[in-house]
């Protein structure tokens, strides 16, 4: 296969500037202000989140899941199967990253911090909010493992189905994790490449703020 040479693919990000006086001073608050404003303009996919991870060996991994809540005490949250590739990793390296990109508005926000898992009662209360399909797919599944057909999948869900016609149990491998920031970046694309970045890291006198170089 021949080599694509993807250097001239280019385009310009036109946007208004970002400065420092419009920032709120808690990163939560201003991370609350740009997903609203991406809420209203972006119809699908908003919660949609890159969770970065690096595991014991040091290798990292990333993939994209929803954000399904967030709060200035706690911090940010998502589920998934603790036996999953990232859930995996974070029983080895509790620490990750995260990032927000919203094109219509050329913005992005990155988040990093320690990862810590969520109260079992929140995972069973959350679990059957979710419509029921997916109730079944997550009780069924070992997330990540090898499996040999998807009628092996197919299979176990109609048993799940049988087994369970009113409620589907919360699999005790399946639950939430919150990530507590330590940094946040706050990325405005401009014209030239000329971007506005601020970076909100956690010191001793609480949120300090610094416009960073593009």
């Amino acid at each position: 296969m021949p080599e694509q040479d993807l250097r001239s693919e280019r385009r310009e990000y036109h946007a208004d500037g970002l400065t420092l006086s419009q920032l709120q001073s808690d990163p939560v608050k201003q991370f609350s202000v740009w997903f609203d404003e991406a809420g209203r303009v972006i119809k699908e996919d908003v919660t949609a989140m890159t969770l970065a991870t690096v595991n014991g060996q040091g290798q990292p991994a990333a993939r994209i899941v929803l954000l399904k809540h967030f709060d200035q005490d706690n911090g940010f949250s998502w589920y998934t199967d603790y036996r999953s590739a990232k859930g995996q990793d974070l029983a080895e390296n509790p620490k990750a990253a995260l990032l927000f990109y919203w094109q219509a508005l050329n913005r992005q926000v990155r988040i990093e911090g320690a990862v810590a898992r969520l109260p079992l009662e929140l995972n069973a209360e959350y679990f059957h909010e979710r419509p029921r399909g997916s109730q079944v797919s997550a009780a069924i599944s070992k997330q990540s493992a090898v499996v040999v057909s998807r009628e092996i999948l197919e299979q176990r869900v109609a048993l799940c189905e049988e087994n369970h016609p009113v409620e589907v149990p919360c699999p005790e491998s399946w639950g939430g994790y919150v990530l507590k920031p330590t940094l946040f970046e706050f990325w405005q694309g401009r014209e030239s490449r000329l971007h506005d970045r601020f970076q909100y890291w956690l010191g001793k006198r609480g949120w300090q703020v610094d416009r960073l170089q593009p």
